[in-house]
């Protein structure tokens, strides 16, 4: 395939954005080392009230390495974290990353099957994880290569008197009291920290081959992949960021911490860039549109990070108008297409700046974005990233298509993943030459501004999560009484997507949607479980008997028009 020798994006950088950086060539826990001698006694973070200093996170995430290697731990080997957005979660992350280890960020939200296929695929020594998902750990521990397992909760980093509080609202919110009988292979995260010593780990880490994260994205066929980012990946990105955002000062931003830090959308653009920058993190455990607003308006927060079912969620509360948000300098949108009026009605409300950007966990993640302060198309998701190489792959010619030609988009650059961790043909076919091709249909203009068609074929985006049919499909098909089921994603104004479930049940069975629903809640994670049912004799087939999801997606885009008032004629 040809070179890419035009790169009309340029033409639109300001002279503050630098088409090559010179990058760093170092370990990406060195960003909170550095981070605490500059800024020893400036908040690092704040936690439902709860401050801490880079100095006391920087201690707390020595300690952490050291204890961990107290249990074994050698370089390279890995350790799961499966944490909400707390101080634990940051503590976590970097103290892995002292010790040596690679990082296996889990979702909170994971059941049994996906916990396990995970720690089996990553080969996972160590998990540290939150109470109210340690049930959940420990029926599959037996069944990993788990050694030790270390626990914390919410209230462990909770200012006096809410730490005393918090069990109780715990339990009255969720339901759930963990009775933990602490031993040498179970352990509670506070004690274990406290006896560790703040010394540094001598490591040798080559920053550019040493992964620094296995972070799993589902496929659309078979299991979850883990994505090799090493330190340099990750390392590149957060400078990338920090360039592209070039009004931002440092030590001086307040950024709200709502993305969460186990997804790597919100692990670079808030986590990695907050320590790299000195900016002070408000940690939200989730999103609640009231908490955030309050949030803003208490904190001042000059930048956050978000999807667009946050800004559409601010934007939908009834209190909006009584919470001062022009703190707000900017904002990047991602994991989904940012609806324009949703952009123009939430810069309205906080007179900053928010702007869509692109990319996928192999690019640790981000690689084209809209410029926040200079020209902006709507619905275009914008520029590639400075060293960022970014085209159209022709379907027809199998060559870089022309200007406003549709093709696959792909990409090439110094954030791009290692590849796929014990899979090299899925590597091997997720390249051409060296680009990666993403998947994702879409063309470039003649300026250079990028757009998607469509996103990756089945996938669905569901209030930023990626969700992929046919994992749906095979809990569905383990159903007794479900004959054929086929998933799909349908528009939603809230989450961006719904997943929608087409059912054939099995002849003479007494099927109901709340039976599948509670079937579901048993085998997928709370924000799989479609939320839409229809049941029908058939689904649409091929001669050979695969099922035409195409169809029933059409079929769903029709009824929607006919809903909407605009039939065939209107098109």
């Amino acid at each position: 395939m040809e070179t890419l020798t035009e790169k009309p994006w340029f033409q639109h950088y300001p002279k503050e954005i630098s088409k090559s950086i010179d990058y760093e060539l170092e370990t990406l826990q060195s960003y909170l080392k550095k981070a605490a001698n500059k800024f020893p006694q400036k908040s690092a973070l704040n936690f439902m009230g709860k401050e801490m200093t880079y100095q006391e996170v920087y201690d707390s995430a020595l300690k952490l390495a050291n204890q961990l290697q107290e249990l074994g731990v050698k370089q390279g080997d890995r350790v799961a974290i499966m944490l909400a957005n707390t101080p634990q979660a940051v503590i976590s992350y970097y103290g892995a990353l002292f010790a040596g280890a690679i990082v296996v960020q889990t979702n909170p939200l994971y059941v049994e099957r996906e916990i396990e296929h995970q720690m089996n695929d990553s080969g996972a020594k160590v998990m540290i994880c939150l109470d109210l998902v340690y049930p959940r750990v420990a029926k599959v521990k037996e069944k990993t290569q788990l050694e030790h397992i270390i626990v914390t909760g919410i209230k462990d980093y909770l200012p006096f008197p809410k730490n005393l509080i918090y069990p109780f609202i715990q339990k009255k919110n969720t339901g759930i009291k963990v009775d933990l009988h602490y031993n040498e292979k179970l352990h509670s995260f506070v004690d274990f920290i406290n006896k560790g010593t703040p010394n540094e780990i001598d490591l040798d880490i080559d920053p550019k081959e040493d992964l620094a994260l296995l972070q799993y994205t589902g496929g659309t066929t078979g299991p979850a992949k883990g994505v090799m980012l090493t330190h340099y990946n990750l390392v590149v990105n957060t400078q990338q960021c920090q360039e592209w955002m070039y009004e931002m000062d440092e030590g001086e931003e307040v950024i709200l911490a709502a993305l969460p830090f186990f997804h790597v959308y919100g692990m670079t653009t808030v986590m990695n860039l907050s320590i790299r920058m000195g900016f002070k993190m408000i940690i939200m455990p989730k999103f609640e549109p009231k908490d955030i607003l309050k949030a803003i308006e208490t904190h001042k927060a000059t930048l956050y990070p978000g999807a667009p079912t946050m800004y559409i969620g601010l934007l939908n509360h009834p209190n909006i108008k009584k919470h001062d948000l022009s703190s707000i300098k900017a904002c990047i949108s991602g994991s989904a297409p940012l609806p324009v009026e949703v952009q123009n009605n939430f810069e309205e409300a906080t007179n900053g700046r928010l702007v869509e950007g692109y990319g996928l966990t192999e690019t640790s993640p981000v690689a084209i974005a809209n410029l926040i302060w200079e020209h902006r198309k709507s619905g275009s998701i914008g520029l590639p990233w400075p060293d960022t190489d970014a085209a159209i792959l022709s379907a027809e010619t199998g060559e870089l298509a022309k200007p406003n030609e549709i093709g696959e988009i792909i990409l090439k650059g110094p954030q791009v993943m290692k590849g796929y961790w014990n899979r090299p043909e899925d590597t091997q076919a997720s390249f051409k030459d060296d680009w990666f091709l993403t998947g994702d249909m879409g063309y470039m203009d003649e300026d250079g501004f990028f757009y998607i068609v469509d996103r990756k074929k089945d996938m669905i985006i569901a209030g930023g999560f990626n969700i992929y049919p046919r994992e749906i499909e095979e809990i569905l098909y383990e159903h007794e009484d479900i004959q054929e089921a086929c998933v799909i994603g349908v528009p939603d104004p809230y989450r961006g997507e719904t997943v929608k479930a087409f059912i054939v049940p099995k002849e003479g069975r007494d099927l109901s949607e709340e039976k599948i629903e509670e079937f579901c809640r048993e085998h997928l994670a709370s924000f799989k479980i479609p939320r839409l049912y229809e049941f029908r004799e058939e689904l649409p087939k091929t001669m050979v008997g695969k099922v035409l999801r195409r169809v029933l997606v059409e079929e769903e885009k029709k009824k929607i028009k006919e809903a909407s008032g605009f039939g065939e004629d209107d098109k």
